[in-house]
Formats: structure tokens, C-alpha cells, sequence
């Protein structure tokens, strides 16, 4: 009776295709990455970046990367402009990002500045000061300051960490008086 977690050869191997014994990657055939990556975003959106990374961890060859994104894209697996929409999206209502750490995620993914200011010039300052104002009204009632001059400086510096622009933080933290 073999051991399961071993292969014929003796070699412990993990699920994710990686030899226990070296930890390094197992080559991936094209085929393969297509078939894995088709799977992976008929679940979720994904955009070409992470396509890339995943393909050299698995450690497909650039030309192959090349044609594996290219039907990819064809077949309207991966889209980075309706990723960046649903992303940017998803970032401002249940992250409460503001517009600079969205910038700076969407950066992080590697995508295409153009598509990234795009979609974010198409979502109104209205959106970010619903979002930033009752941030700033629960964060008002937590905050210990001494004076307000201090009040309003936590105020501005827990914004600017949320991602908010200095003209947006204003607008709200002028407007909160608790």
C-alpha cells in the first residue's frame, strides 16, 4: 500500500504542484495554464497582472504567457477595464477606499494607467464624501484631543490613510462639528 501523499517516485508532492522535498515549481504546459486560468475567472474577475504573476510562479515560458493572455483576453476571460470598474467599485463601498489607495492597489495589479484614471474619473467626489463622511463622524467620536487644531489634524491624517484627496478630507472634516 502506497502513501498517498507521495507519487510513484518517492517524492512527497503538495497540492499546489510544488515538490515537497525541493519546493521548487513543476513546469506547467500552455494547455494547462489556459485551462487553470479559464477556471480561475470564470469565478471571479481577475485582470492580466495577476495572469502574468501567476503564470511565471508557474513557470510558463513568455512566449506561451503571451498567447495563453492573448486567448484569454479574445475569449473575454480577463478584461482589465471591467476589472478596474469592479474593483474601484467594490474598493470605494465596502473598503471605503478614497481615490489614492485605489491608485496605488490598482498599481500594485500592474494595470495600465490610462484604463486606471479612466475609471476613476468617472467616479463623481459625491461618491467619496458619502463614503468619507460618516467615516469621519464615527472616527470624531473615538478620537482623545486636546484641542481641536489636534482633533482636526487625526481627523485629516486617518483620511489621508483611507486613500482621500486633501480636497475631499476638507470638505468633511469641515463640515464635522461634534
Amino acid at each position: 500500500m502506497k502513501d498517498e501523499g507521495r507519487k510513484a517516485t518517492g517524492r512527497r508532492v503538495s497540492g499546489n504542484g510544488m515538490k515537497a522535498d525541493s519546493q521548487r515549481p513543476t513546469a506547467v504546459s500552455e494547455a494547462d495554464a489556459l485551462r487553470r486560468l479559464a477556471a480561475l475567472c470564470s469565478r471571479g474577475e481577475h485582470c492580466s497582472g495577476e495572469m502574468l504573476a501567476k503564470m511565471r510562479t508557474w513557470g510558463v515560458e513568455e512566449e506561451a504567457q503571451a498567447r495563453v493572455l492573448k486567448r484569454l483576453v479574445e475569449n473575454r476571460f480577463v478584461d482589465d477595464e471591467r476589472f478596474a470598474r469592479l474593483f474601484v467599485s467594490d474598493k470605494i463601498k465596502f473598503s471605503k477606499w478614497g481615490r489614492r489607495k485605489i491608485e496605488q492597489a490598482l498599481w500594485a495589479k500592474h494595470m495600465d494607467e490610462d484604463i486606471a484614471r479612466r475609471v476613476l474619473d468617472e467616479v463623481d467626489d459625491a461618491d467619496y464624501l458619502a463614503v468619507l463622511q460618516p467615516l469621519i463622524q464615527q472616527k470624531a467620536r473615538s478620537i482623545k484631543a486636546e484641542s481641536e487644531y489636534e482633533r482636526r489634524g487625526k481627523l485629516m491624517k486617518f483620511a489621508l490613510g483611507r486613500g482621500f484627496t486633501m480636497d475631499i478630507i476638507r470638505q468633511v472634516v469641515g463640515d464635522c462639528e461634534d
